[in-house]
């Protein structure tokens, strides 16, 4: 199904701006693809595999650079280096990324408790950190809007200093035509507590369309106090089939529901993810008319 929707969309014929993004079925992992409205690229995480499709393999890289004919990505976002969040990186310099954003995390830690047959991924990682070390050009930098388009694109960084690396993620907001995405990484509850601190942050990500649930919607990963504020719409999460501490359930009951298109048919949903409903497509923007758009297919 992947090759025959790229981007569906019932409005494709009336569009004048846009920003598109992919959350693609990467099993239990995340990865998601973005082009700005100037047709920029830029990837959140490097995930792999596919249910759909029973493909544990999948490169979502490999799939934009051959099926989208992308030849180079303008940003590259890796939250935090967890294997499932970096799995896809081998395939990373054949995409020749331009600015990569990572946290720090020491190579003790990035190694710590590592199995003999994730070493591979985990050392290319630890070389394109140390490789990307370089000042962003001007023309290049994110924080100029007119880089992508217009396409606003915010990160924070948690002020954690412990053994977790998950309460290292950065989270992404994207913000187009006043719609907002947040991607908050695998964050749990007491980084998400330190960040709700942050005044810049509460104003980033409250009254967003769509948020990617942290950590995968695991209960570990639930702030009720963040949710509120994020107030999304529809609620996407990006996880594995087999979860015995789901919060599926609490983001339904507290997204307000969106129009999601599948075969040409809509229906109003609250959570969606990505082991039931595959890949979802976003696009968002302004249409001929300067009329704001979101459009969500499955």
């Amino acid at each position: 199904h992947r090759f025959l929707h790229s981007f569906p969309t019932r409005r494709s014929s009336d569009l004048a701006t846009s920003t598109k993004v992919v959350f693609w079925d990467v099993q239990h992992g995340h990865a998601t693809y973005i082009k700005s409205p100037n047709d920029r690229h830029i990837v959140v995480d490097l995930g792999i595999g596919d249910y759909s499709e029973k493909n544990s393999c999948f490169s979502p890289l490999q799939h934009i650079r051959y099926e989208y004919g992308v030849t180079q990505l303008n940003y590259v976002i890796i939250t935090h280096p967890h294997l499932d969040h970096i799995d896809d990186i081998l395939n990373f310099d054949a995409l020749s990324p331009q600015i990569l954003l990572r946290p720090y995390i020491s190579k003790e830690m990035l190694m710590a408790g590592c199995r003999d047959q994730d070493k591979p991924k985990l050392e290319k990682y630890w070389e394109i950190h140390n490789r990307y070390n370089q000042p962003i050009s001007t023309s290049n930098d994110p924080n100029n809007l007119e880089n992508y388009g217009g396409l606003i694109i915010r990160s924070f960084v948690p002020n954690y200093i412990g053994t977790n690396l998950n309460n290292y993620s950065i989270v992404v907001v994207l913000e187009y035509a006043g719609i907002k995405i947040v991607i908050p990484g695998d964050n749990e509850k007491s980084s998400l507590d330190e960040l709700m601190e942050r005044k810049d942050f509460k104003d980033a990500v409250s009254n967003a369309y769509i948020l990617l649930a942290p950590h995968h919607g695991r209960e570990s990963g639930y702030n009720s106090d963040f949710v509120s504020l994020v107030n999304p719409s529809l609620t996407i999460i990006s996880d594995g089939k087999y979860c015995d501490t789901s919060a599926n359930k609490r983001y339904s009951q507290n997204s307000s529901g969106w129009e999601v298109y599948k075969n040409g048919t809509s229906s109003n949903r609250k959570c969606l993810t990505t082991n039931s409903d595959g890949e979802v497509y976003v696009e968002f923007g302004y249409d001929n008319n300067q009329k704001r758009f979101l459009s969500v297919n499955i």
